[in-house]
């Protein structure tokens, strides 16, 4: 009896690890369409990977659902749109222009003029602020040396 229901078990593993026959001998143009949309899907596992570049389970579900959509017919503007519909946006590796992703392709751009900004508002106001000193006089540079005390005329002969 146990030797029964370890075949058995074993019988299922093997069905449950088994390929699928499309995977197993892949049809070009199918792995050609699905290489160039997985491309364009992010993993929402990884979220900094492509879902043809990562190895998580969940990419690897979503390639064989783009694979099962491909042999059904459908094309890929009706997969993106599938996807998209499903997980959002976000799946969308390049996210499309639109009002709730401008701040992802305006921002870089807007952090870079603010950043040139700031840089050159500090760059003017150090030039004017070492502009507005009067050259050390030889009076006052004396008074600064009798402050600083006898440490500072020896380090400067």
């Amino acid at each position: 009896m146990r030797s029964l229901l370890a075949a058995a078990l074993f019988a299922a593993a093997q069905w449950a690890h088994g390929q699928a026959a499309e995977v197993s001998k892949p049809d070009p143009a199918t792995e050609s369409r699905l290489k160039g949309l997985a491309d364009e899907l992010r993993c929402l596992v990884c979220q900094n990977q492509t879902i043809a570049d990562s190895n998580a389970p969940l990419a690897h579900d979503l390639r064989t659902q783009i694979r099962e959509q491909i042999s059904q017919g459908r094309s890929d503007a009706d997969i993106r749109s599938y996807m998209v519909e499903r997980y959002g946006d976000f799946v969308l590796y390049r996210p499309r222009l639109q009002a709730s992703t401008v701040l992802l392709w305006v921002g870089p751009f807007v952090l870079l003029i603010a950043g040139a900004g700031v840089f050159a508002y500090s760059v003017r106001r150090r030039r004017a602020s070492s502009a507005e000193q009067p050259p050390l006089t030889p009076e006052r540079r004396n008074a600064i040396e009798a402050l600083l005390g006898d440490d500072s005329s020896k380090a400067s002969k």
